[in-house]
C-alpha cells in the first residue's frame, strides 16, 4: 500500500511535528488572522514579506476547520483549500493527504496511443451523482472498451450543481461529489482495472461566485485583460511568480496526490502570458520533469487557435510538451453534414463540409492559417500535416457541443440512425484518439443543458445571457426554441441531464452498445498496434466525382489504412476500398453501388 501527497508552499500543510503550517499570499493587506473552528480561536499570522503571511500551530490538525480573517472582519476560505465541506463560502478543512492508502502502487499508466476516452460529468453520470456512483460503474467502461475517463472539472463550485467550469477553489474536490478520499478511491479502482483517469482543469478564469482572491490578492488579476468569463489571471509581469506557482502546483497536486494520468486544459487560447517561458511551456516542463518522468502522463489542450507547435513531436515521435488537442474541425464539418445546421461557428464549414472533414482526417486541422468568417476574417491555425494523427482528439459529441444548444439535445435525437452509425464508424476507427460523451454508447436521449446554482441575481443574468446569445444563431433564433430553453438555475434542468441508464437495456440502446463494443474491438486489434507506425505527412484525402470521400494513411513501409465514406442519403457508384476489410456499415454491393451513409475501413499491403 502506498501513501501519496504533494507538498504545497501555501495553504494548510501538516508537518512531521504534528503542527499545521498555514500560509496565504495576501499582497493587498498588511495584516491577516487565522481563525480555527467556528471562530473560537483567532491567531495572528506573521508577515514574511513579499505579501506572504504564515502561522504554524499545534492547535490544528487533520479535520480542523479554518478561515483567514481579513482586517474588515470578513472570514474567507483558503484559496488552496483541499476540501470545503460547506461549499465555497464556508470554512476550509485541514486534510491529511497521506491518510489514504493506495492499492495501485505498480500502476505506470498506459501509452497515449491506447487511449479511448469517455468524458463524464460526475453529478449527472449516475443516480448517486457522486465519485462513488462513477466507481460503481467502472466495469461498464471495461465492457465497452474505454481505456480512459475524462472527468469534467471537480474544483469546488458555488451551489449544489454546476458543469464545473465555474470553479472558485481549484484544489478542493466539490463536496457534493464526496470527500477527497472518495475521489482517490475512484482513481485507485479505475487503475486496478487498467483504466486511466484524466481531469479537466480550468486555468483561464475563476467562477463568478465564491472567488475572494480580489479582496486580498489584487495582483492575481490583470484589469487590462478580460476573458469571455471575467477578469483575466495575470501570469506575466512583476510579482506574477506566486500566481504562476499557484497553477503549476495545482497541476502537480492533481497528478501526484490524486495519482491522475493526465489533465485536459480548458480553453488555453484565452490565457495571455508574454513571459519568457509562458505558463503552458512551464506547466509542460514541470510535469515532464516530475511525475511524467516516472509514468505515462498525458496533457491535452483545448485551443481554438489550432496552434500546432504545442503538439510538436521529437525524433522518436514522442510528444515534446502536449500529447493532443481536442480537434473541433472534424466535428464541425461532420455536424454540418449530418444536421444541415450552418449558423454560429458552423458557418466556417457550410460551403465545403466534406472537404473540411477530409483534410482534418488526413492532416489534423482543417483550418491551418485560413481566414475564419466566424472570427471576423482572422486567420486561424498552423500547418499540422507533419503531426501524427494521435496528436488530435476527435469526437461526435462532448459537453460543449451538446450543451451549447438551446435545449441541450444530443445528436442521436436529431440525426437519422443510419447516419449516426456511419459517423460513429468513422470516429472510432480513424487513427486520431476518439472521445465519447457519457451515454453516447447507448444513444442516450438525456439532454445535457447548461446548469448552475448561483446566487439569485447572478442566476437571472446567466439565463438572459444565454437566451440573448442564441437569438443571433439562425437555426436557433426561432422564438419557440428560445422560449423553450430550460432555466439553467432550475433544479429540474440538472435533473433532466441525469443519464437514462434504463435505455441501455432497451433494444435501441443495447444494439447501439454492441456496435460501439464491436468497433472498439476492431480498433484495439487492428488500429492501435499500428498507430506508432504512422509518420509525418502520412495522410491523403480526395473526394471523387461521385462525392465519395476517400482517405488513406501510409503505415510504416508497406501498409495502407483506408476509409471510404458516402456521407449522404443518395446511392453513389465506385469502388468501396482495397485490401482486407476491417469493418463496413453495410454489406458491400458487387454491382459497384455505394449505399447511402456507407463507411468501410480497409487495410492494404504487407
Amino acid at each position: 500500500m502506498t501513501r501519496r501527497r504533494h507538498r504545497l508552499p501555501f495553504g494548510a500543510e501538516l508537518l512531521e511535528t504534528g503542527e499545521v503550517d498555514f500560509r496565504l499570499w495576501a499582497p493587498s493587506l498588511r495584516t491577516v488572522e487565522l481563525v480555527l473552528g467556528e471562530g473560537e480561536r483567532r491567531l495572528p499570522m506573521t508577515d514574511l514579506g513579499g505579501g506572504w503571511f504564515a502561522c504554524v500551530t499545534s492547535l490544528a490538525g487533520a479535520g480542523t476547520l479554518y478561515r483567514f480573517l481579513l482586517p474588515e472582519g470578513l472570514g474567507v476560505p483558503d484559496p488552496a483549500s483541499r476540501f470545503q465541506p460547506q461549499g465555497v463560502h464556508g470554512p476550509s478543512e485541514v486534510i491529511d493527504p497521506a491518510a489514504y492508502l493506495w492499492g495501485d502502487g505498480d500502476w505506470r499508466g498506459r501509452p497515449w496511443e491506447e487511449s479511448v476516452i469517455q468524458e463524464i460529468h460526475v453529478g449527472s453520470f449516475s443516480p448517486e451523482g457522486s465519485f462513488a456512483g462513477v466507481e460503481a460503474r467502472l466495469d461498464h467502461f471495461l465492457a465497452l472498451g474505454v481505456t480512459a475517463l475524462e472527468i469534467m472539472p471537480v474544483a469546488d463550485f458555488p451551489g449544489g450543481r454546476n458543469w464545473g467550469y465555474d470553479g472558485a477553489l481549484w484544489y478542493a474536490p466539490d463536496s457534493t461529489y464526496g470527500r477527497p478520499e472518495d475521489f482517490k478511491r475512484l482513481v485507485d479502482a479505475a487503475h486496478r482495472r487498467g483504466i486511466q483517469v484524466f481531469l479537466d482543469v480550468v486555468y483561464n478564469h475563476f467562477g463568478p461566485e465564491g472567488n475572494y482572491l480580489g479582496l486580498y490578492a489584487g495582483p492575481f488579476f490583470d484589469p487590462r485583460r478580460h476573458t469571455p468569463w471575467g477578469a483575466a489571471i495575470r501570469y506575466d509581469g512583476p510579482d506574477s511568480a506566486p500566481v504562476r506557482d499557484f497553477v503549476l502546483h495545482n497541476a502537480l497536486y492533481w497528478l501526484e496526490e490524486y495519482h491522475l494520468d493526465g489533465l485536459r486544459l480548458d480553453a488555453v487560447d484565452t490565457i495571455v502570458d508574454r513571459s519568457e517561458e509562458p505558463l503552458l511551456a512551464a506547466l509542460a516542463r514541470v510535469v515532464g520533469s516530475g511525475p511524467g518522468g516516472e509514468r505515462e502522463i498525458h496533457l491535452i489542450l483545448e485551443n481554438d487557435h489550432n496552434s500546432a507547435h504545442y503538439l510538436a513531436r521529437d525524433g522518436t515521435g514522442r510528444a515534446v510538451r502536449f500529447r493532443g488537442q481536442w480537434n473541433d474541425d472534424p466535428h464541425h464539418a461532420l455536424h454540418v453534414i449530418l444536421t444541415g445546421e450552418e449558423g454560429g461557428y458552423y458557418q466556417d464549414y457550410r460551403e465545403r463540409p466534406l472537404e473540411h472533414l477530409g483534410r482534418s482526417l488526413a492532416e489534423g486541422f482543417s483550418y491551418q492559417g485560413e481566414a475564419s468568417a466566424w472570427r471576423q476574417g482572422r486567420h486561424r491555425g498552423e500547418a499540422s500535416g507533419h503531426l501524427p494523427p494521435v496528436a488530435f482528439v476527435s469526437f461526435l459529441q462532448n459537453h460543449d457541443q451538446i450543451g451549447n444548444r438551446p435545449l441541450g439535445d444530443r445528436l442521436g435525437a436529431i440525426v437519422d440512425p443510419e447516419a449516426m452509425r456511419a459517423a460513429t464508424t468513422l470516429l472510432l476507427l480513424a487513427p486520431a484518439i476518439p472521445l465519447l460523451f457519457m451515454g453516447e454508447e447507448w444513444d442516450s436521449r438525456s439532454p445535457f443543458p447548461f446548469f448552475c446554482d448561483f446566487e439569485p441575481a447572478l442566476r437571472a443574468a446567466v439565463a438572459e445571457g444565454r437566451r440573448r446569445g442564441f437569438r443571433h444563431i439562425a437555426h436557433f433564433a426561432d422564438p419557440g426554441i428560445i422560449a423553450a430553453m430550460p432555466d439553467p438555475a432550475a433544479e429540474a434542468t440538472w435533473v433532466s441531464a441525469r443519464l437514462d441508464w434504463d435505455r441501455l437495456q432497451a433494444p435501441e440502446g443495447a444494439s447501439r452498445f454492441v456496435l460501439f463494443r464491436e468497433l472498439l474491438a476492431v480498433r484495439r486489434r487492428e488500429i492501435i498496434p499500428r498507430l506508432g507506425c504512422i509518420g509525418a505527412h502520412a495522410g491523403r484525402w480526395q473526394i471523387d466525382a461521385e462525392g465519395v470521400l476517400r482517405v488513406d494513411w501510409r503505415i510504416g513501409e508497406g501498409e495502407r489504412l483506408q476509409v471510404v465514406a458516402n456521407l449522404s442519403a443518395e446511392t453513389r457508384r465506385g469502388p468501396t476500398g482495397e485490401g482486407r476489410l476491417l469493418f463496413a456499415t453495410q454489406v458491400e454491393r458487387a454491382s459497384g453501388e455505394i449505399p447511402p451513409w456507407f463507411v468501410s475501413w480497409h487495410l492494404d499491403g504487407a
